[in-house]
């Protein structure tokens, strides 16, 4: 299946992140790619941006001969979609949905089979950094599951899970960005009120995270090790460790992704 042929339903944010991954990967081909939606400003964004990638208003038009529907729609669409699917192609075609909180069971029944993936991609996709897991269907074989992996690898990292691990997923990567990008807008804010230009304090704030991260995942050490070999005693980093400790933020963190993780199930 590595020469599929992908039919998008969607054209928005992470279905332009997605094809943007694929086309800059290698892994698909312009004329691979068919894009539906029915927002004419959005195909008009796809005829300037990717002028050799097909669009479309309706997904029947475009259905034969396509190998696998990415449903990058919002969630409560995700099962009419899927219906109109089944009701326009007669053999089981691989679905992949990207719809938050949508679980397999749902996607199946509407499907009409159990050749079904689920994913929980992230926004930092956008720019190629994202972190996407994803989950399967009974029917799913190791090719599918070997065209996702390349597939999603275009945009950042990817993981297989179990589909009861979904939400946790959802709730730190998927809802993650955000978090990180309050703590950013924090850190910019400290940066001003300590005497800072704003954009100055921005790029700090911005490249600090970005650096910091990248650390960790390139020496493979604890964070809490990397913590310490900043927190010189007595110095400045131990005693503003100490103020986030006395405010929470550890805890904060730690309940906000429960939290969204508990509503991504709720939302299911």
């Amino acid at each position: 299946m590595k020469k599929a042929n992908v039919v998008v339903v969607g054209g928005g944010q992470m279905g332009r992140a997605l094809v943007g991954g694929m086309l800059a990967s290698g892994f698909a081909a312009a004329d691979q790619l068919t894009i539906i939606d029915p927002n004419p400003e959005c195909r008009q964004w796809w005829a300037q941006q990717h002028p050799d990638v097909a669009t479309g208003e309706q997904v029947r038009d475009h259905a034969a001969g396509t190998d696998v529907f990415l449903l990058a729609v919002k969630p409560y669409l995700v099962p009419d979609v899927a219906a109109g699917i089944a009701k326009t192609v007669d053999r089981p075609t691989l679905v992949v949905s990207i719809a938050a909180g949508v679980p397999l069971k749902t996607l199946c029944d509407h499907a009409g089979h159990q050749r079904v993936i689920r994913v929980m991609p992230n926004t930092p996709s956008l720019v190629g950094a994202g972190a996407s897991a994803f989950c399967v269907a009974a029917g799913v074989t190791d090719e599918d599951c070997q065209w996702i992996r390349q597939a999603l690898a275009g945009v950042g990292t990817v993981a297989q899970v179990a589909e009861n691990q979904m939400d946790a997923v959802t709730g730190l990567s998927g809802s993650g960005p955000a978090y990180i990008c309050l703590v950013i807008e924090a850190l910019a804010d400290g940066g001003v009120l300590a005497g800072l230009p704003r954009p100055l304090a921005m790029t700090l704030a911005a490249q600090t995270v970005l650096g910091t991260a990248k650390m960790v995942m390139e020496t493979g050490r604890h964070p809490g090790e990397l913590k310490d070999a900043v927190a010189s005693p007595g110095g400045t980093t131990i005693a503003a460790l100490k103020v986030l400790e006395e405010k929470g933020l550890r805890a904060a963190l730690i309940n906000a992704v429960e939290t969204s993780a508990r509503r991504s199930g709720e939302l299911g």
